[in-house]
């Protein structure tokens, strides 16, 4: 059993769900007394609680201080070590009033029982050797998931997958730290017991493993919390109508007023069992204005977050605008550097009559867009850009198809790289293609969510400790003088960062940190 500390003494107890929001509620109780003070409480016909094996189902009733019946309850008895917990616990089903719950939680603190602090349950199981701290954490992200893939990656890290692969390191590691020591013990005899060539093939290989999962924490991330996309694009483009499309709701406030948006709004969509962030962010344009000023600024922040941005442009604005608003998008996104998705969305084709790009060829008015002013201006009106104007019947007579075909052969003369999706957000045409083209991506972001992902910082920081402290190890594998303590020293270190992630190496403080995190009751 590893070493108790605070919050593991005593019988806890604490609703384990959310009470007036289904039929039953469910009370769990864990600790030494947990039978005897549900005895107290709860009355059963024939044998007590505390006479009960484990696994089986009991009637009751609870009677309230004044001898009036509380409630009908249907008690599950848990013997240890054979309960979540590995103590003895009872998990009491009552009916789903929260004066019903109230009212049992404060009769089984008068008869013994305290209430547990968030996550003290599960505390509780990580002390009592029934899972590792890893996969105390996965309990924790197993709940929280929201997607199929957040859910298959929480499930592998909670059976073990995770553990497993750790564990192997660690005791591959701790035989060559064992011989490396027991050197230093025959050190007078010159006499090696740990051959260098297999333990620099051992580290080599470790730490290629160990480089595996910390490159893994940027997929395991997007997972977890959303896959983040941002819709970047001049003002008035259509943004914010665009993420209300694909919520389905008013999420974000649509104005012809050029600026409205000031701020970045964030929700999330769940598409093809992959979650999905997306961040409405401020429109892009020359301004004086202080607030909308702050809002662009953050905009070339989430920019830098993103794994996918969704460049929007504006067709109604004619061809030269949309080429001008991609290029500078483009070169917005690859300022970031690589790792990002880019994919280019030309709003407003349902609006008919599309024949004249004056303004935003000419850079003036409120629709100019990137044209307008500042470095922008420079994408629009000169170079072969300036012979996609339209103007008169020609346009008429070649149509949305044919401005989408001149658009698409001008982006790859200008090496911008990116699948251009025409869209209605007003309308919602195109919007399937886009959610395709998202879940597309998002294989490729996320990958195989079978195989082992780190999604939690403090397992990555503790990865990459160990990686650093194995770097050590190789480095002074090459130089022959150096001593083999000090090759040990740096193995032990390394032992003791995979330890930290699955708890062999923990403090009261650390597991505070993680279990403080958890909701009530679990």
């Amino acid at each position: 059993m590893r070493e108790l500390g605070i919050f593991t003494d005593g019988t806890i107890c604490a609703p384990a769900t959310i009470p007036g929001t289904g039929a039953i509620s469910i009370i769990r109780v864990s600790g030494e007394d947990s039978l005897a003070i549900a005895d107290k409480v709860i009355d059963v016909k024939g044998e007590s609680l505390s006479e009960t094996e484990g696994y089986r189902l009991r009637y009751g009733t609870i009677f309230a201080d004044d001898g009036s019946v509380l409630d009908n309850v249907i008690v599950s008895v848990f013997r240890a070590p054979h309960s979540y917990t590995g103590e003895n616990s009872v998990e009491i089903s009552c009916h789903a009033s929260r004066f019903i719950v109230n009212a049992v939680l404060e009769l089984l603190v008068n008869a013994g029982a305290r209430i547990a602090a968030p996550g003290e349950f599960t505390r509780r199981a990580f002390v009592n050797g029934k899972m590792d701290l890893a996969q105390a954490e996965a309990v924790a992200d197993v709940i929280a998931s929201q997607s199929a893939a957040a859910h298959r990656v929480a499930m592998n890290q909670l059976k073990g997958g995770f553990s497993s692969e750790l564990k192997t390191l660690r005791e591959k590691l701790l035989t060559m730290t064992s011989l490396l020591e027991l050197e230093l013990d025959f050190s007078e005899e010159d006499v090696e017991f740990a051959s260098r060539s297999e333990l620099g093939a051992l580290v080599e290989e470790t730490l290629a493993h160990i480089v595996r999962l910390t490159d893994s924490f940027s997929r395991g991330n997007a997972i977890k919390n959303g896959v983040p996309v941002a819709i970047v694009g001049a003002t008035n483009t259509g943004k914010s109508t665009l993420l209300n499309a694909l919520l389905g709701e008013e999420r974000a406030i649509v104005s012809d007023i050029a600026g409205t948006t000031r701020d970045t709004i964030e929700e999330t969509l769940n598409l093809g069992g992959v979650m999905f962030r997306f961040i409405d962010t401020a429109g892009i344009r020359e301004t004086d204005e202080v607030v909308e000023k702050k809002g662009i600024e953050r905009t070339f922040k989430k920019l830098n977050e993103a794994s996918i941005v969704l460049g929007m442009t504006d067709l109604s604005r004619g061809e030269n605008s949309v080429l001008a608003d991609a290029e500078y998008i483009w070169s917005k996104v690859n300022a970031c550097g690589p790792g990002r998705e880019f994919l280019l969305l030309v709003n407003k084709c349902d609006v008919d009559g599309i024949e004249s790009v004056a303004a935003g060829f000419a850079g003036v008015g409120s629709r100019a867009g990137f044209a307008g002013t500042g470095s922008g201006a420079g994408f629009a009106g000169t170079g072969s850009g300036a012979g996609y104007v339209e103007t008169g019947s020609e346009a008429g007579c070649a149509g949305k198809a044919g401005k989408m075909a001149r658009i698409e052969a001008a982006l790859r003369e200008k090496g911008i790289v990116t699948k251009m999706i025409p869209i209605s957000a007003k309308t919602g045409s195109g919007l399937p293609e886009l959610t395709e083209a998202l879940a597309e991506i998002s294989r490729r972001i996320t990958g195989d969510t079978d195989e082992t992902l780190v999604t939690n910082i403090r397992h990555y920081e503790a990865l990459s400790r160990a990686a650093t402290a194995l770097g050590r190890v190789r480095d002074g594998l090459k130089v022959a003088t150096l001593p083999p303590d000090l090759i040990a020293q740096d193995l032990r270190e390394a032992l003791y960062h995979l330890g930290e992630i699955v708890g062999e190496i923990s403090t009261d403080e650390v597991l505070g940190n993680i279990f403080r995190k958890f909701c009530i009751g679990k």
